[in-house]
């Protein structure tokens, strides 16, 4: 951003007592719709002099995708707080169409579309948060009348510290248990370090990351080549999520799952013995 200031002249922080920069309400605001068209592939310098209305235009053009008819009354819903409601029509989604689909064809996209609306202003944080909980509660509800655990692999689930969103995550567990897998689910944002001590303790088989949009992919790659160079090597580390789908690469001895739907047969090829533990490459 700081780049950003001297050649664009946007955004303009004032500077509090300290000298440190501060930023208004408004220009967070605008700044949200540009990560947003940035994610898209328009350039900086295309998009940072227009004022926040046309850059909301460009964000709702660029992204004209239709919704189903459960995807726009969800969003209805929760934007009108209608939440019983809202818990009601996904509760019979998931019963209706079972874990795995309801993940993968539900809850999942309907995500990415709460944090796309939450990225243009047309939903408020708490509403997001709201909606976030909400799903984590149907999720783990789920999972615990789910098969027991026991089975192979062992796989921990956790996120960086540096990433507090674990809705991907709690969806990997989920599908990781449909598939058998005995889940070691530590929540979010742990460090480094007692990943590394619960792997040992717990002699987990597989660690599994997730990564939210908006994490940095440099700050991805140097926290995930950390991790796997302090993990035992024949300890398999995976990373999923929206972040790494994102990222141009992985480093070497890290398994990279584009979606929900690779869980299954990558722990099919694991217990096949196709895949070294430590894996191979990235």
């Amino acid at each position: 951003m700081r780049v950003w200031e001297r050649r664009y002249g946007f955004p303009v922080p004032q500077r509090n007592s300290y000298g440190e920069r501060e930023y208004s309400d408004a220009e967070v605001g605008k700044l949200k719709v540009v990560r947003r068209l940035l994610d898209k592939g328009m350039r900086p310098s295309r998009i940072l002099g227009l004022p926040v209305e046309e850059l909301q235009a460009l964000s709702r053009a660029g992204g004209g995708v239709e919704l189903s008819a459960p995807q726009d009354l969800a969003l209805y819903l929760l934007r009108t707080h209608q939440t019983v409601e809202l818990r009601k029509e996904l509760g019979q989604a998931l019963m209706r169409d079972g874990m795995f689909r309801f993940i993968t064809e539900t809850a999942a996209p309907l995500t990415v579309l709460v944090g796309e609306a939450w990225m243009r202003g047309d939903l408020k944080v708490f509403e997001e948060h709201l909606f976030t909980e909400m799903l984590q509660g149907l999720l783990r509800s789920a999972i615990a009348q789910g098969p027991g655990a026991g089975g192979t692999p062992r796989v921990l689930l956790t996120t960086l510290p540096t990433e507090p969103h674990g809705l991907g995550m709690l969806m990997a567990e989920a599908v990781c248990t449909l598939e058998g897998a005995d889940c070691v689910p530590l929540g979010p944002q742990t460090p480094v370090g007692d990943v590394v001590a619960a792997a040992k303790a717990k002699q987990v088989d597989i660690v599994a990351l997730s990564f939210s949009a908006n994490f940095p992919p440099n700050q991805m790659s140097e926290g995930l080549g950390h991790l796997r160079s302090v993990l035992p090597p024949d300890t398999a580390l995976w990373c999923g999520g929206s972040g790494v789908a994102r990222a141009k690469r992985v480093p070497a001895g890290i398994r990279r799952l584009s979606g929900l739907h690779e869980i299954g047969p990558a722990i099919s090829e694991w217990r096949a013995g196709g895949e070294p533990r430590g894996l191979r490459g990235g």
